[in-house]
């Protein structure tokens, strides 16, 4: 027995020696040619290494662990390691959409369908609904928020026949799909001031009609293509109207915008708007109120009568838009306060003239005697001329003008006498620099005068042409030949 117990130990202490002899050593397990830099090297191709496993509650029980400890988490199914002061979930975080919903035709809305009382897909707040291919609706869609999403405008398409595809109250954001309504409209939202939509990269194509949205804090649309409506969109009372790069194609009839009610921006840039015959590319006619309106780089096109139901209040002959606007665009006229411009001039016999009775060192404005000076106003573009060498500034904005003036004169007494003509603005203020003086040489000769300067003009300032004697004694008279005056 004793012989047997010493052999025992002698085999276990063989194993040790063992152990202990190689305990520098690399080790190989499944390959006997271990990495040089490895101290330990797996190798496998059908089975995996399992470290130690434990639930959440035994991993930070773990007492004083070494940083570097690595385990499996079974709770939480992550793999942790310790860094010397705090567990690490090292397995990489996947985020996830709880707020996201494919819908591949309208049984996929039938929640919605429910929360709208079955009159209306009531969408979720804050929840983006993927449209994944053609879905046919049988209601309309509140927005209520919500966002709206197509990957191909081609394959991603809301139909709606003989309905409304969008109604409400509020807004929400729709992009990358085609919108049609045959028979039907696409829009019908009226909302507070609160809401906003945005709708952009998207296709509205063979509806009765595009439809109407009012009373809406923001309306941004951007890059949308309009084919073969049936007639367009209405809006009206929106604080903001942001539209840029919206197609038109003369596939469309009707009136393709338009503008009514109260607005503090319209913004309508680049794109085109192709009309023919008798349809409108847009109607301002009911006078919308716009704090600022902005119409730039839209090309007009098409054989269009009229591509803008103009202004019936507030704008000039030839023109279709009030002060409020800069417009500028390939197709229609420009307007903005940069190209305001007016010329008058006197309108009488030019054989015979009008007489200006003229007293030494008084500023006298060229009306002529009672009233003779009648002139006629052409070419007036933001300013008009309400009485007799006058023109008036009616921009909205404060802008320089050049102005030029002639006159043909001649002095009917007092040979040798000295008369200024010039520029006054408001009645009140001489342009010195834009004096001109004449000589009485021989009353029976007559006197070409320019004048020309530059004057600031607020809105509603005036200009007009005035004249001084100033060398001379007593009353004398001049006779006016012809009298022009103009700005731009």
């Amino acid at each position: 027995m004793k012989k047997m117990n010493l052999t025992y130990f002698a085999i276990l202490l063989s194993i040790f020696l063992l152990i202990v002899t190689n305990s520098n050593a690399q080790v190989g397990i499944g390959t006997t040619s271990p990495d040089p830099s490895a101290v330990l090297d797996i190798a496998s191709t059908n089975k995996g290494m399992l470290i130690p496993r434990m639930t959440t509650v035994q991993r930070v029980a773990i007492t004083t662990p070494a940083s570097g400890l690595v385990v499996f988490d079974t709770t939480i199914n992550a793999l942790f390691y310790y860094n010397s002061s705090v567990w690490v979930n090292a397995t990489p975080s996947v985020q996830t959409r709880t707020n996201h919903k494919i819908i591949k035709s309208a049984a996929d809305l039938a929640t919605e369908l429910t929360a709208g009382g079955g009159t209306k897909y009531l969408l979720t707040t804050n929840t983006l609904y993927e449209i994944n291919g053609a879905v046919s609706l049988a209601f309309p869609i509140e927005l209520n928020n919500a966002y709206i999403l197509g990957r191909d405008t081609n394959e991603d398409i809301l139909v709606r026949a003989g309905g409304t595809i969008f109604t409400g109250t509020t807004g929400g954001s729709v992009k990358g799909i085609t919108l049609t309504a045959p028979g039907g409209t696409v829009f019908a939202l009226s909302g507070a001031n609160t809401e906003n939509l945005i709708f952009r990269d998207a296709i509205i194509a063979n509806s009765g009609s595009v439809g109407s949205i009012s009373g809406f804090g923001l309306i941004f649309k951007s890059v949308v293509q309009y084919v073969g409506n049936t007639t367009g969109i209405t809006y009206s009372n929106i604080t903001s109207l942001l539209l840029a790069d919206l197609g038109w194609s003369d596939s469309n009839g009707g009136t393709y915008e338009t503008y009514t009610g109260t607005f503090t921006l319209i913004q309508k840039v680049s794109g085109f708007m192709n009309a023919n015959g008798t349809v409108v590319a847009i109607d301002v006619s009911s006078n919308p109120t716009v704090t600022n309106g902005v119409l730039l780089s839209t090309a007009f096109s098409g054989t269009s009568t009229q591509f803008i139901n103009k202004y019936t209040v507030g704008t000039f002959a030839g023109y279709n838009f009030t002060n409020a606007w800069t417009v500028n665009c390939p197709g229609i006229p420009q307007e903005s306060d940069n190209t305001a411009s007016a010329n008058i001039y006197y309108n009488g016999g030019i054989t015979t003239g009008f007489v200006q009775t003229v007293s030494n060192g008084s500023e006298l404005n060229l009306t002529g005697n009672s009233g003779s000076n009648t002139t006629t106003a052409v070419n007036m573009f933001r300013s008009t001329s309400p009485q007799n060498n006058r023109i008036t500034y009616t921009g909205k904005k404060t802008r320089t003008f050049q102005i030029n003036a002639a006159l043909s004169v001649r002095g009917n007494s007092g040979t040798g006498d000295y008369y200024a003509f010039f520029i006054k603005k408001n009645g009140t203020t001489s342009l010195v620099e834009t004096n001109s003086l004449m000589r009485v040489n021989n009353t029976a000769d007559i006197s070409s005068q320019s004048i020309s300067g530059t004057v600031e003009l607020a809105p509603n300032d005036y200009v007009e042409i005035w004249g001084q004697r100033l060398v001379g004694s007593g009353t004398t008279s001049i006779t006016v030949f012809s009298l022009n005056l103009s700005i731009k």
